[in-house]
């Protein structure tokens, strides 16, 4: 019997080892779970950051490079803006069709056209230029360009005026889509009218005339002389780039009488050769078949 209660005593012993053993075990397998569960999170964590870290370096390399291509893209428009004799101005105010001033407070007159007069007299359809030019152009963004003058009597600088930067300022789909000068004429609010040397586009600008003048488009509706002063106008040959550039030997461009001391020039091409802004009604040179407009000055720009 004894023995019989010592053998009880042992399997019970050996029974509480065990069940010992396999707890151990158990919390030996639950913390290698749970440390193998945060080395998993502390990786995917790590990954994150990395993933993060290379996102916001791609970004900034990607801030970089289009900071770059920025300047770049500026340096060669001021590169390009300096080849074609650019300057990008903001138009105030409109003063009439073919005059503006600018936010620095030049007054720029557009060289090459002449709109109706719609300020102190007013023309056909000078209103309508006015209207026109202020619609385009009025606190707008534009560029200017200059030919070869700088600036006219009443020291309004001569410039043509571009919408948008031409890439190539002499090809005629570009001015026709991008120059106002050159839109004022195919729209038929002005006139060419060339005044040398500021001959650069004339020949342009008389054949967006005629164009115009052919489909009676805007100021050629009153007819074919149109309604203010311009190249086309009948017996008109002294402001276009073809007379500017006739010479003869025949010809002298001037002569004066003996007594009176009078010039006489066959038309304001030559006088300009002189003059280059015209003569008053009290000058010798002055005769009233060069005052178209009759203002008491001849041959003005």
């Amino acid at each position: 019997m004894k023995y019989f209660y010592l053998l009880i005593a042992l399997l019970f012993i050996s029974f509480s080892t065990a069940c010992t053993s396999a707890e151990q075990t158990t919390e030996s397998n639950d913390s290698v779970e749970t440390n193998e569960e945060a080395q998993e999170n502390n990786n995917e964590e790590a990954e994150e950051e990395a993933k993060a870290e290379a996102e916001e370096k791609a970004a900034e390399e990607k801030a970089i490079e289009e900071q770059k291509a920025k300047e770049e893209a500026a340096k060669k428009e001021k590169e390009h803006l300096q080849a074609l004799g650019l300057e990008a101005v903001t138009v105030a105010r409109v003063i009439d069709g073919d005059t503006i001033e600018l936010s620095d407070g030049r007054k720029v007159r557009l060289i090459g056209v002449n709109t109706p007069e719609s300020t102190n007299r007013t023309e056909d359809y000078g209103k309508e230029a006015s209207n026109y030019t202020q619609s385009k152009l009025e606190g707008k963004q534009v560029w200017i360009q200059k030919d070869v003058s700088e600036a006219d009597r009443y020291d309004r600088i001569l410039r043509l005026v571009w919408l948008a930067i031409p890439t190539n300022d002499m090809d005629e789909t570009e001015i026709r889509d991008k120059m106002f000068n050159a839109d004022l004429v195919i729209n038929g609010y002005a006139e060419p009218s060339t005044y040398p040397p500021d001959v650069k586009y004339s020949e342009h600008f008389v054949q967006f005339a005629r164009e115009a003048r052919e489909n009676s488009t805007g100021l050629w509706a009153y007819g074919p002389e149109g309604t203010t002063k311009g190249d086309l106008d009948t017996g008109n040959s002294s402001n276009t780039t073809s007379s500017s550039k006739e010479t003869s030997n025949n010809d002298s461009s001037t002569s004066t009488t003996g007594g009176s001391g009078k010039e006489y020039y066959k038309n304001c091409t030559e006088l300009r050769k002189v003059y280059p802004d015209g003569v008053a009604s009290d000058h010798p040179a002055y005769a009233s078949k060069h005052d178209r407009d009759k203002d008491d000055w001849a041959c003005e720009r």
